[in-house]
């Protein structure tokens, strides 16, 4: 079971079952004509279920993910901060923090979804 945690919300992370998520992919899609309305759909859903700011360790060091952002060529990508320093990251790309912020779930269905 490497790489999977107990989430905060009682979840095994990585073992949402996939009827589970293919309905929160429909949901976060439903009113999407083509892959960029699609990916709007998810940031837009992730924004507002994702709970926003986190603490997490990217490469080593302590981060606090403060907001999400829809980048045109990237997606949808954590904009992280520690000390000074400012970094957007792939949210597919970012390790989640044991146990997960609430709402890490529709993280799991953007992953499934993901082209």
């Amino acid at each position: 079971m490497a790489g999977r945690h107990l989430g905060r919300v009682g979840l095994l992370v990585g073992a949402i079952p996939e009827r589970e998520l293919d309905t929160m992919v429909e949901e976060a899609t439903v009113d999407a004509y083509g892959e960029d309305e699609e990916l709007a759909g998810f940031h837009a859903v992730l924004t507002d279920r994702l709970a926003l700011p986190f603490n997490t360790r990217v490469l080593g060091v302590d981060v606090v993910v403060e907001d999400l952002d829809l980048r045109p060529g990237t997606g949808v990508v954590a904009l992280c901060r520690h000390s000074a320093h400012r970094q957007a990251i792939g949210l597919l790309d970012l390790p989640l923090p044991d146990p997960p912020p609430q709402g890490f779930e529709w993280i799991e269905a953007f992953r499934r979804w993901a082209p």
